[in-house]
């Protein structure tokens, strides 16, 4: 298990490392921002972190799966990949449904699996949480104070979290050196996408306006958080997404592909802005196909050597 020093740091050492990573203009020199409260090991290889979070006001789950060489390297860094998950799930999603702890076996990588709360939407809320902030300045100052992160990153993620992994890279160009989106929301503001976003968050119980706000009369916001309308934030970095048609030669379970076939024209419009603007991106958009894990898992697969790429790790 990594050796933490959750209550033997100094103040001064606290404002040393939230200044290194960019964070004492937000929240103040000498916030702990990121502490980890506690870390449960699960595996030889994968712990829950949970994480003193103020962009969030309470503490939240991280996942994490370390190298093999972890231990025994005490002096190496490694780059990070981040895998978001999607709407009505949480952060054990990828370890639930997915080998990816034994397909990052043997490879030099830290993957980290961050919470984005119920509705799996990691963005800053009108009246909420800043899972944004959560996701992007205090899950990767943890990691890289207790876990040896270097500063390479990339960035993929189901649904919900795809459109995450395309907001964030778009939104904050240069941090991730590559993202992906499995059957993302990726034009918020396409035909039928706002009453499908304020679904999600109502499942939750949550009033949709709390997230960005009425999208004509706070347009702005919606502007701001649609990946389609920040895309030009995407240029230079590697690029790829995926969705079915859904309906018509699916497999048989009407939901999951009616639901695919609703964010069929999103990611359509999503990468004939990105073509517009010149930049490159690969598609992956078949016939059929529904919004589960049964696809998810090969589209991820599919996208690994270009994540490994600009993680600067061998496919």
């Amino acid at each position: 298990m990594p050796h933490h020093h959750p209550h033997g740091m100094s103040r001064r050492a606290v404002t040393r490392a939230t200044a290194a990573a960019g964070l004492a203009v937000l929240f103040g020199a000498t916030a702990a921002v990121g502490r980890a409260r506690a870390a449960t090991q699960l595996s030889a290889r994968t712990f829950d972190v949970s994480v003193s979070s103020p962009a969030l006001g309470h503490s939240a789950p991280v996942r994490l799966i370390l190298p093999s060489d972890f231990d025994t390297q005490p002096g190496r860094t490694y780059p990070v990949l981040y895998l978001l998950h999607g709407a009505h799930d949480d952060y054990t999603s990828w370890t639930r449904e997915t080998d990816i702890e034994a397909f990052t076996e043997g490879r030099d990588l830290i993957v980290a699996m961050p919470d984005a709360g119920p509705t799996g939407i990691p963005s800053a809320w009108r009246d909420g949480p800043d899972y944004e902030t959560f996701q992007l300045q205090e899950v990767p100052a943890l990691l890289a104070r207790d876990y040896r992160a270097s500063g390479v990153r990339a960035v993929a993620g189901v649904s919900t979290g795809g459109y995450g992994a395309m907001a964030h890279a778009a939104r904050h160009p240069g941090v991730f050196s590559a993202a992906a989106s499995y059957s993302g929301i990726l034009d918020t503001t396409a035909p039928g996408m706002p009453s499908l976003v304020d679904a999600i968050v109502a499942r939750e119980n949550l009033a949709p306006l709390t997230l960005w706000g009425n999208p004509l009369l706070n347009a702005p916001t919606w502007v701001a958080t649609n990946p389609r309308a920040q895309a030009g934030g995407l240029r230079g970095t590697p690029l790829y997404v995926s969705n079915g048609s859904g309906v018509a030669g699916g497999s048989g379970d009407w939901l999951p592909e009616a639901l695919e076939s609703l964010l069929w024209p999103s990611a359509h419009s999503f990468t004939g802005v990105l073509a517009l603007l010149g930049i490159p991106v690969t598609t992956h958009f078949y016939s059929g196909g529904g919004h589960s894990w049964a696809y998810w898992k090969g589209e991820f697969a599919a996208s690994w050597p270009m994540l490994a790429g600009a993680l600067g790790l061998p496919e």
